[in-house]
């Protein structure tokens, strides 16, 4: 029996149909991903489960007795509850009468989420409060759990964290996300909406991308082929006298049936065009920073830090939420000075700053004033005067939109509108503090491709494990106690060399600082709105895991090798495209297991006794 069910359900905003005629189920122990475009109603969707929401016809079906719990994409509202108090109430809400066992849960909620137990929802941020309410969904111990971007504003730890969670919830989980890494490990069944329909794809999330690639492609040309025909029917029917005298009535009715089917043909909402002004080239130097220390009264936030970036380095920064990320970038551009050392800046530096917090974005301004500063219609892009409305355009904005102030605008739209003017004034320098949230799959793609095309210098700040493998030349990464260590690659590369690091000094792991891994004690810097996770015996099963996961990640790299080796060769896509599709396919499957064998020796690794 499903947990959930859509027969036939229908929903409209506007004139368009965000649901038509759709259908979906949900069974205990899927782990379902919705996937679609900014805009196209996976939210409502959400809401029709949770009754938020009427269908104007169809059926909503939710298995009696089942216990639903939500996180929404917009936060709680503040009140004067304390966070321990909203927790809580989510075990109790599940009928918990608040026996130690609960009490170990919530506590670990708020550990792992880094939340202060005693802080009252009013003073804290949007972002904050939205952590708390993940944390009152995750204690309530629901059948069908519905996760609208849950990755949002959660560093690297409590992502991981959070996925390991997921994996062993036995309810049924419905999530929207746009993290591809956290889909990646999740997923056991990918569900698109696209202009009203809901379509499951099979396999990985991976799978998905190439099928629905292939299935735009044979849209299009069906819909080429569609429209030829419609032309020249239109052409046949508007023909002089002798061929009106000569009209089959039946080719009359099978136009006029062409007409009414071009007429109900949903076109896809059009791509962001992200493209980037490049000023002319920095000095060869970009920043160098010598022995630099930063401290807030007695606690030390970057300690003895020393590194050179050069001009068109890309480097990703990652660390735990509130370990000093911002800091060291406000330290590099010159907007606070070190409370020791030096920082050299090199010459010709224009830089564009990409905010995650929004600041830069007045939110009663206008659409069109956020981009020209209130100066009038037209900006200047490439040297050339453009009209702000065809500018906006190409980031999704139409014309009749131009003058809503920005307070009516969604996360999405906002990081959008915030792209838009970021990229209106050239650069050398491009500084992205979380860029990624709340972006859809396609954009997310777009901006990804402009970042590793980009010939100036990067410095991003991201929790986006994918996004950081695929843009970043170099990590700086917190690894707690102040210490900032570069690696070699992204996220993933990081991962495999603090393993080979580790694995000789397994037995002093306990005393090197390091990030937490998904499970195991919190080991970043101390902070007070942060208690230490209890300890845990490894069962007998995971030690099993622990001692025969090392072999398990060897093979899986010599596989990935292996498979590297063949695609490499170029006359196997001429000799024989299926075996090289059949090798590429394997390839992506053997990457997405071997991060998630990482991660899970990781967090074995971490947990087991000293």
């Amino acid at each position: 029996m499903p947990t959930v069910r859509l027969d036939k359900v229908s929903l409209s905003f506007g004139l368009k149909p965000l649901l038509d005629n759709a259908a979906l189920q949900i069974r205990r122990g899927e782990r379902v991903c919705l996937l679609g475009r900014n805009g196209e109603g996976k939210s409502s969707l959400m809401q029709l489960i949770t009754r938020g929401v009427v269908p104007d016809s169809g059926e909503v079906w939710v298995r009696p007795g089942a216990k639903v719990a939500t996180l929404a994409q917009e936060v709680s509202p503040a009140s004067d509850q304390t966070v321990l108090d909203v927790i809580m109430g989510g075990a109790h809400r599940a009928g918990a009468d608040g026996d130690w066992e609960v009490e170990l849960q919530v506590d670990q909620v708020i550990s792992r989420l880094e939340l202060d137990r005693d802080a009252p929802m009013s003073a804290l941020s949007g972002g904050w409060r939205r952590r708390v309410m993940l944390g009152r969904a995750l204690v309530s111990a629901p059948d069908l759990l519905l996760l609208d971007e849950p990755t949002n504003h959660l560093d690297i730890e409590a992502i991981t964290w959070l996925e390991d969670m997921m994996l062993d919830f036995d309810g049924a989980l419905l999530f929207i996300s746009h993290d591809r890494a956290f889909v990646r490990r999740l997923a056991t069944r990918i569900v698109e909406l696209d202009r009203g329909q809901l379509r499951a794809w099979p396999g990985t999330y991976d799978n998905y991308v190439e099928l629905k690639r292939a299935a735009l492609e044979d849209e299009a040309k069906h819909a080429a082929l569609f429209d030829k025909k419609l032309a020249q029917e239109e052409v046949w029917i508007r023909q002089g006298v002798q061929a009106r005298r000569t009209r089959n009535e039946g080719r009359v009715r099978a136009l006029k049936e062409l007409r009414l089917q071009r007429s109900e043909r949903r076109e896809r909402i059009g791509q962001v065009d992200v493209r980037v002004q490049e000023a002319g080239a920095s000095g060869k130097l970009v920043f160098e920073a010598k022995n630099v220390t930063q401290t807030f009264g007695d606690r030390t936030v970057i300690a003895d830090f020393s590194a050179r970036i050069m001009r068109g380095d890309r480097i990703g920064i990652i660390g735990p939420n509130g370990c000093g990320k911002s800091t060291l970038i406000k330290l590099l551009m010159g907007e606070m000075e070190p409370t020791a050392g030096s920082i050299r800046r090199g010459t010709s530096l224009q830089a564009a700053y990409f905010d995650q917090q929004r600041e830069q974005l007045d939110p009663s301004a206008s659409i069109m004033d956020n981009v020209t500063g209130g100066s009038g219609e037209t900006i200047v892009i490439d040297g050339q005067p453009r009209h702000v409305s065809s500018y906006l355009r190409d980031f999704l904005f139409p014309p009749e939109r131009l003058h809503a102030p920005v307070s009516m605008l969604s996360g999405g739209e906002r990081n959008r509108l915030l792209l838009a003017r970021l990229f209106a004034k050239p650069s050398n320098l491009l500084v992205m503090d979380e860029p990624t949230n709340d972006l859809d799959a396609e954009t997310l793609d777009l901006l990804e491709e402009m970042v590793a095309n980009y010939a100036g210098t990067l410095l991003l700040v991201s929790h986006d494990r994918a996004f950081l493998d695929n843009v970043v030349t170099s990590t700086l990464v917190f690894e707690g106690e102040g210490r900032v260590n570069e690696y070699v690659g992204g996220y993933s590369d990081w991962l495999r060399q603090r393993r080979v690091a580790r694995a000789p000094a397994s037995a002093a792991r306990t005393a090197e600082p390091r990030m937490a891994s998904a499970a195991g004690p919190a080991t970043a810097a101390p902070s007070s709105a942060r208690p230490p996770a209890k300890p845990r015996k490894l069962s007998y099963k995971e030690q099993r895991e622990l001692e025969t996961s090392l072999g398990t990640i060897q093979r899986l790299e010599v596989e990935q090798a292996e498979l590297g080796a063949v695609i490499a060769d170029p006359e196997l896509f001429r000799r024989s495209p299926a075996e090289a599709a059949a090798a590429v396919q394997r390839l992506q499957s053997v990457v997405s297991e071997l991060e998630t064998a990482l991660v899970r020796w990781e967090t074995l690794e971490a947990a087991a006794p000293t």
